[in-house]
């Protein structure tokens, strides 16, 4: 299996996301810078933690500009998995690749720290490791993680099962405790959870390890 990580100015956990990576699959994931128009073909894309651009507009805004994502729309629409944490979860909704937006804190301040989730989804290569209602602790790093949509996205996002995990009592004002989401394929999972920062017990906690492997699995060649 062989991903890519798109990397923009001002990533800052693309490390992070390469380490749980190739811990699971044993292969260094491809590093794509965002001024790129073309990679290689890949089995998974990983858009990465952190202030692409500074946050200087809407966060994630000016990265789903960049001239990468035009070929990671393309990619997307033949089918390649793709997992956006944090940052990259904020490009996601940005480039319309998964619904709603991504508001400030309702508490308007800067939340980092362990926060627990509950497992809503498991039919999708990124979660079919854990049971449904299983609760994880996951670290949080985030400004901007209250997920809001119009109420008929809303119940279209709850109809059709694209929560994949709620926040387990509240965190950031996200409606219906929202922490996770799938397009309506479920091959695209956008979180603003860190699970690539829960891989390793040294770090204090390994309730990532099985998404990484469940994509290593369903991925394997």
């Amino acid at each position: 299996m062989q991903s890519a990580i798109i990397v923009f100015p001002g990533s800052n956990r693309e490390r992070d996301a390469a380490v749980a990576l190739k811990r699971a699959t044993g292969r260094e994931p491809l590093h794509i810078w965002h001024r790129e128009t073309d990679f290689p073909d890949v089995d998974l894309i990983l858009l990465p933690g952190g202030f692409s651009y500074g946050d200087y507009l809407r966060c994630g805004a000016m990265a789903a500009q960049s001239p990468i994502m035009r070929e990671v729309k393309a990619r997307a629409a033949k089918g390649v998995p793709i997992l956006g944490i944090c940052n990259g979860f904020q490009i996601l909704v940005e480039t319309g690749l998964l619904p709603g937006a991504l508001l400030r804190n309702a508490s308007l301040k800067f939340i980092c720290r362990r926060v627990d989730l509950r497992v809503e989804k498991t039919d999708t290569i990124f979660t079919s490791k854990y049971s449904k209602g299983d609760i994880i602790r996951v670290p949080v790093a985030h400004g901007d993680g209250n997920y809001v949509a119009d109420a008929e996205t809303l119940r279209r996002v709850e109809g059709n099962g694209q929560v994949a995990f709620r926040y387990v009592g509240e965190v950031n004002g996200s409606a219906n405790d929202i922490a996770g989401i799938t397009d309506a394929t479920g091959r695209i999972l956008g979180l603003m959870p860190h699970p690539e920062d829960a891989t390793d017990a040294s770090h204090g906690g390994t309730d990532g390890v099985k998404m990484f492997a469940a994509i290593a699995e369903a991925l394997a060649a």
